[in-house]
């Protein structure tokens, strides 16, 4: 079992700033990808960023440029800096983490934290 913790939610006005963290424990692999999804309400869930622990990056087109995704693997963290906020940005925001075991993907969410852009 993974535990996953975010923190760094909140109100924030559009074109703001926000530094999500998320803190993982338990049976970790050295070798994993971590990542955060948002779900809008009325909508799906959507990929939102990853960093794996060698360090390759996707984002989902609409926060090139904004957001910035990154990593402390000593630590087991995750952190999501968000710039120029958007009403659209508004969503839960949730930790993933995961890795392979025996040719498996095994994947765990956090609780999420909620994000609103609004003024």
């Amino acid at each position: 079992q993974v535990q996953l913790v975010e923190s760094g939610g909140g109100l924030v006005q559009p074109g703001g700033s926000l530094r999500l963290s998320c803190a993982a424990s338990g049976r970790v692999f050295n070798t994993n990808t971590m990542g955060w999804d948002r779900q809008a309400p009325g909508k799906s869930r959507e990929l939102v960023a990853s960093i794996t622990s060698g360090g390759t990056i996707n984002y989902v087109d609409s926060v090139k440029g904004r957001f910035t995704i990154s990593r402390d693997n000593a630590k087991n963290m995750v952190y999501l800096q968000m710039n120029s906020l958007k009403p659209e940005d508004t969503a839960v925001y949730y930790c993933n983490y995961h890795h392979y075991e025996s040719g498996n993907m095994h994947t765990w969410w956090g609780q999420g934290t909620q994000v609103t852009v609004s003024s």
